[in-house]
């Protein structure tokens, strides 16, 4: 009985160590973030809410490279469009630096397969659909391992992407640049225009192998 208590005990707390994700959002207050851009991100209830207009909060105090980037979400309508922004070679200037010289992972359930959400905007496109209706939470992990990219939506695998890869022609200036992009980089969440209200309650991180 006394070993039976002591498994009880411990098992908490074995478990909360079993992911080893640290968090980068600390659900007060944007501490170490910081905005470009027209558009903002308030906290509220714990959460960081989309507001205002095109814009992009980044992560200041590291560049993220060789792990797994978590993002937790939700949508406020079935359009609401958004983005995770990771492989930033410096800090953003402006809202469409991330666009053009980074990767924009895709938050929106109403775009294509190479516009929805898992996709590298434009890149690369998701293999499946997996987010959840909106007002529901989505997992959404992001593996950057030296030039690779992968991407899983609510446990599943929706894209692979190599650096250096074959990707489709760019046809509209709001497309990003092609070309190379950092092993690792600064990463930030995208606010894409007022109509669109997205939420994130978790945003961590966890080295390769952990």
């Amino acid at each position: 009985m006394k070993n039976l208590a002591l498994a009880l005990m411990l098992a908490p707390a074995l478990l909360c160590g079993a992911d080893d994700f640290r968090p980068l959002f600390n659900g007060k207050d944007k501490s170490g973030w910081v905005m470009t851009g027209p558009g903002e991100f308030v906290v509220e209830d714990g959460m960081l809410k989309t507001t205002g207009g095109m814009g992009l909060l980044y992560y200041s105090k590291e560049k993220l490279g060789n792990c797994v980037l978590r993002v937790v979400f939700k949508t406020a309508s079935d359009r609401a469009n958004s983005g995770v922004i990771i492989r930033l070679p410096e800090p953003p200037p402006d809202p469409w630096y991330g666009v053009h010289n980074g990767y924009e992972v895709q938050i929106d359930a109403a775009g294509d397969e190479w516009h929805s959400t898992g996709s590298i905007y434009s890149l690369s496109k998701v293999t499946s659909r997996q987010q959840k209706p909106k007002g529901e939470w989505n997992t959404m992990d992001i593996e950057i391992n030296g030039q690779t990219t992968r991407i899983t939506v609510n446990g599943v695998m929706v894209n692979e992407f190599h650096g250096g890869q074959a990707v489709p022609e760019r046809k509209q200036w709001y497309e990003p640049v092609r070309g190379p992009r950092p092993d690792s980089g600064y990463i930030g969440l995208q606010n894409h225009d007022r109509a669109s209200t997205v939420y994130f309650k978790e945003v961590s991180v966890r080295p390769l192998g952990k």
